[in-house]
């Protein structure tokens, strides 16, 4: 159940303890909230300060939408896909399988050296119309149209990963899943910045009391050209995770070529739609949520050591409709790589095959939240389909 936090001009529901969430985030709650345009902010148990609006909020807002509350990864999100292997299924060096990821997709800010044929990508198509409609974006982003179309099907670096998990108890206990974290790489951030840019000069942004607040308004030009860009780079963000995929598959059957898959689950965490709650039509912002509509499936994945959660969403409206999208940070990575070492990630994740160097303790499980507090925090929203446990983790 939520707690209502008052003081705002509409309440924040919280499904996290108000005592817990940093000053920074419930100032960036509050001054969400206060905001002429807003319906209704929900906040989830993975909450946390972001850039502009906080990560792990869901604002609803009537004819209006901050590209802030979307955030520069649009269209960031997860996938999911059950194989018909079970752990005894693996290799017993876990290093060669790594390696073959690795050498499949892209990481970092790396790209491939040609595009990927789309005719390996299997069940989605239009990829003709989207790279037309290509033309159609923001000016400044016209020269990176190569880049674009070689990163579809690359992770990138942060918190972006790909692994291999074992289910974890349940009938299907040692059931191999392939899981993977990314968005809309470079061009999806170029577009969200040259668009927040736009829309902090708008007079009706001036007094705001954070400027990456900034808002399009229904009905303008500004907004049109937010929401042509923004659904373009959704739909990148759905094709490179698809692409992914597709070369995730390959590399497993590579190793293990009996392997079957079951059909993918996928969800956006960073993103806008167009939805109806109280008979009012709103565009909803989740940054780092999920849809957890009834029925709806989702991933909920915990940090590169602890694991991640398959859910079945349960439709409660009163957090419109949505769920964490993760165990969410609890420091940032600055402090992470102050306060641990390599040695430290080392022992953190030991049993799973994965980089254990220096240039990523800021990913240290550590520097999360609990994923299973989260979890009970949120029973009224999702309910748990499978939990999993990564034996080989791919950070960029």
């Amino acid at each position: 159940m939520y707690t209502a936090v008052e003081g705002s001009r509409v309440p924040i529901r919280m499904w996290a303890d108000p005592a817990s969430v940093e000053d920074q985030a419930m100032r960036q709650l509050h001054n969400v909230a206060n905001l002429p345009w807003v319906h209704g902010v929900a906040v989830m148990p993975d909450v946390h300060y972001g850039k502009g609006a906080t990560v792990g909020s869901v604002i609803a807002m009537r004819d209006a939408v901050s590209p802030a509350a979307v955030g520069v990864d649009i269209g960031c999100g997860m996938s999911a896909v059950r194989t018909s292997l079970t752990a005894a299924d693996l290799p017993d060096d876990l290093l060669k399988l790594r390696r073959r990821i690795e050498s499949a997709v892209p990481v970092g800010f790396g790209l491939h050296k040609t595009p990927v044929n789309p005719a390996k990508v299997h069940g989605v198509g239009g990829w003709d119309t989207f790279w037309k409609s290509f033309g159609d974006l923001h000016p400044g982003v016209q020269d990176l149209h190569d880049r674009a179309s070689r990163q579809i099907g690359s992770l990138g670096g942060g918190n972006h990963f790909i692994e291999v998990c074992l289910e974890q108890g349940g009938e299907d206990e040692g059931r191999v899943w392939l899981m993977l974290h990314s968005g809309s790489r470079n061009i999806g951030k170029e577009l969200a910045e040259r668009h927040m840019a736009v829309a902090r000069k708008l007079p009706h942004n001036a007094d705001l009391p954070d400027p990456d607040l900034a808002v399009f308004v229904a009905g303008t030009p500004e907004m049109r050209a937010y929401r042509r860009d923004l659904f373009w780079a959704q739909d990148y963000a759905a094709r490179n995770r698809a692409t992914m995929v597709a070369l995730v598959k390959q590399a497993l059957k590579d190793v293990v070529p009996q392997t079957t898959f079951d059909d993918a689950i996928s969800c956006h965490h960073n993103y806008v739609a167009e939805e109806t709650y109280d008979g009012v039509d709103l565009l909803v912002t989740r940054k780092g949520a999920i849809r957890a509509g009834s029925g709806d499936l989702g991933i909920i994945p915990g940090s590169m050591g602890t694991g991640s959660y398959i859910v079945r969403g349960l439709g409660n409206t009163s957090s419109f409709q949505s769920a964490s999208h993760g165990a969410g940070r609890r420091m940032s990575r600055n402090k992470a790589k102050k306060l641990y070492t390599a040695e430290d990630l080392a022992a953190q994740t030991a049993g799973v095959e994965c980089r254990k160097d220096s240039g990523v303790v800021d990913e240290i499980p550590a520097a999360y939240k609990d994923i299973e507090t989260v979890i009970k925090a949120q029973t009224d929203l999702v309910e748990v389909v499978a939990h999993l446990k990564q034996v080989v983790c791919v950070k960029g």
